[in-house]
């Protein structure tokens, strides 16, 4: 087995695609905060196609580690010269891997903070761009508005030079940029986030007026925060991940992404100091992404959730399993069907249709072993944003409600930790506590869950929802799961 290292990457076996560029001659133009799986299967994939292409090679990436917890991948990264490997898993068993190289580095900040601001700061970075995932833009889920109460937001606001924050540490970039005369970079975000550019560009703003009102102003007039939808279904790297990529093709890597075939990219055409071609590498360019980033958060991503509930409490672990269950099939496609896609402007040249049934098939991969636990994690940064909107345009127009007032009230049976075996649910979410408290008492008062306003707005004020939602609840507790999916299928 040979280790991934530059050095090494001549030796690798001719089943693993490496860089066909000369790693010495890329310079970096991009800062990535953030830098997941995700991230690694996507954005740097473009940059790496590209550079294949002998196109982009002074858009290198450098990473930054915002987390306590990113050490870890800083530490992986640097003994392998930054390299990685990505492994595309086919439906049929068939694996694909290669080699990306285009990170050039990886910052961890709370170690050298400084270090950051200063690679941000420097003119030849014209790009920083996020995957900070949907709980890190530090916004209340009903009103949308900054939270300047945050501890973390409060340090950065009184010592810049420290700041712990992607917030602090891109805004006293700028501000120095400001400073030395050098153009603004644009902010791209990455995430999951309806509105993802718009929602950076509020929350960025919002901090820099925090610091100083004319900055504020300078930043909102001058830096670009394109919209994105970007689509990969990236799972967690395991450790028989890593195995395998060793057994199949002989190579070392202490931290490979695997991900399936199918990958997405709209995005807005909005810079301030110039981009990679993108679209030389596969990425769909335009003025507006908002109609495509709705059809992939209310199909794709709410569709998850309509699936990980269930198909938890039914017993499944994985995604394709519960997706392989003809009865889950029926449920997720009378959601997307009957109650997302009617909330969704046309798109001309998109099939809808075939869309909804390409997300079946992408749900069924057997070989991406996508957990139900981990489309169930975290799940207070996501109803609010991928589903109650459908709810709501759905009340407000007269149309189905049903399917989407069960899948809450399947997170609220999944909240109170504990599956229809008896067995103990790890609930993963940074409201765990509270949610799991306020779940306790969904038998007592069974519209408690949704009468959290923080995440439900004055939605359980709705008698409609609220009457489908108790409904919900009370047949999974009494009949289970399975039970309560085949009387909203029939």
């Amino acid at each position: 087995m040979t280790r991934l290292t530059s050095a090494n990457l001549e030796r690798l076996a001719p089943t693993v695609a490496i860089p066909c560029y000369d790693r010495g001659a890329v310079s970096a133009g991009i800062v990535h905060i953030g830098v997941g799986g995700f991230h690694r299967a996507h954005q740097a994939m473009y940059v790496d196609d590209l550079m294949n292409r002998g196109e982009a090679l002074d858009w290198g990436i450098v990473g930054v580690g915002v987390m306590p917890g990113d050490r870890r991948m800083q530490q992986a990264l640097a003994a392998q010269d930054h390299l990685y490997s990505v492994v595309v898993k086919h439906p049929d068993g068939h694996r694909e891997a290669r080699v990306v190289g285009a990170m050039l580095d990886y910052l961890f900040a709370p170690e050298d903070p400084e270090a950051v601001i200063e690679r941000m700061a420097d003119p030849a970075i014209r790009i920083v761009s996020l995957t900070v995932t949907e709980g890190g833009y530090n916004f209340h889920p009903v009103s949308g508005e900054f939270d300047l109460d945050n501890p973390d937001v409060q340090h950065d606001l009184a010592e810049p030079s420290r700041s712990r924050t992607s917030f602090g540490l891109v805004i006293e970039a700028l501000r120095r940029r400001r400073e030395r005369g050098l153009a603004p970079f644009t902010v791209m975000s990455c995430d999951n986030i309806q509105g993802n550019g718009e929602v950076a560009r509020r929350m960025f703003t919002a901090f820099a007026r925090a610091r100083e009102a004319e900055l504020g102003a300078w930043i909102e007039a001058e830096v670009p925060f394109p919209n994105s939808m970007v689509d990969r279904i990236t799972p967690v790297t395991t450790p028989a991940d890593i195995d395998e990529l060793g057994s199949r093709f002989g190579v070392e890597d202490a931290w490979p992404v695997v991900c399936e075939p199918f990958t997405q990219w709209v995005l807005e055409d909005h810079f301030v100091a110039g981009r990679p071609v993108f679209e030389q590498a596969g990425v769909q360019l335009v003025e507006d992404v908002v109609p495509y980033e709705l059809m992939k958060l209310r199909l794709l991503n709410a569709g998850h959730q309509a699936l990980a509930y269930f198909g938890y409490l039914a017993g499944y672990h994985y995604a394709h399993e519960a997706s392989a269950d003809p009865l889950f099939v029926d449920f997720l496609l009378g959601y997307m069907t009957l109650e997302a896609t009617p909330t969704l402007e046309a798109l001309p040249g998109v099939d809808l249709v075939a869309y909804r049934l390409t997300l079946i098939t992408r749900f069924a991969n057997p070989e991406v072993r996508d957990t139900l636990a981990r489309l169930c994690a975290e799940s207070s940064d996501r109803i609010p944003k991928w589903l109650v909107p459908v709810i709501r345009q759905q009340l407000a127009t007269g149309g189905d409600i049903h399917r989407c007032a069960a899948v809450v009230a399947s997170w609220a049976r999944y909240a109170e930790g504990v599956d229809e075996q008896g067995e103990s649910i790890e609930v993963v979410d940074r409201r765990k506590d509270e949610l799991m408290a306020i779940a306790a008492r969904n038998h007592e008062q069974p519209t408690a869950f949704i009468e959290n306003r923080e995440l439900f707005g004055d939605l359980a004020e709705n008698e409609r929802f609220r009457r489908a939602y108790v409904e919900a609840l009370q047949s999974l507790h009494a009949r289970g799961a399975r039970a309560t999916l085949e009387s909203l299928v029939g």
